[in-house]
């Protein structure tokens, strides 16, 4: 089947274009999805606010940080849905599932291994992101994507100027490969 002349399209266009996310925004997070992966945490253990906000962090190899006005207000919400509970220990609260909250983790359980497999993906960018990658994706490589994203789109996805673009980017990873392995 073709679509408008185009014969680079569906899954293989997204899986090139977008690598493994499939996402073309930059939240880790899509609406309420915070809010099942602090109810799959407290599955795990009991956990005080800042744990919960730290694992998060943790699990999402550092590159997504959730704010206490994004964490205390979910922990709210999920408290008064009945899915958990809180108390003080040790002067901190403490929150924890129900059973009504374990009901609601089972009922979204492919959603919720969905946004663990994409946390693990993220944690293995994580470990590589310091300042100086950051400060190589500010510049060269932000021009390098967006140069590649204008020609891919200028192709019209006619698969032999995707696959050359595709073959460039692969011969310049390889020779980047090639440069580590000296250093």
């Amino acid at each position: 089947m073709r679509d408008s002349g185009r014969d680079f399209q569906g899954a293989d266009w997204a899986q090139w274009a977008f690598g493994p996310w499939g996402r073309r925004r930059g939240r880790f997070f899509e609406a309420g999805e915070v809010r099942l992966a602090v109810l799959s945490l407290l599955a795990e253990n009991p956990r005080h606010g800042y744990d919960l906000m730290k694992e998060l962090e943790t699990r999402s190899g550092g590159t997504y940080k959730v704010s206490a006005g994004t964490m205390y207000p979910t922990l709210q919400q999920l408290e008064d849905e009945g899915l958990i509970v809180s108390e003080q220990q040790d002067g901190r609260r403490v929150y924890q599932i129900t059973a009504a909250g374990r009901t609601e983790l089972e009922a979204q359980k492919a959603k919720v291994e969905e946004i663990w497999k994409r946390a693990e993906r993220w944690e293995d960018w994580g470990r590589w992101m310091g300042p100086e990658a950051f400060a190589m994706a500010a510049g060269p490589l932000g021009n390098l994507a967006k140069t590649i994203m204008r020609a891919v789109k200028r192709s019209g996805g006619r698969r032999e100027f995707v696959e050359q673009i595709r073959e460039i980017v692969d011969r310049a990873a390889r020779e980047v490969e090639e440069l580590e392995k000296r250093l």
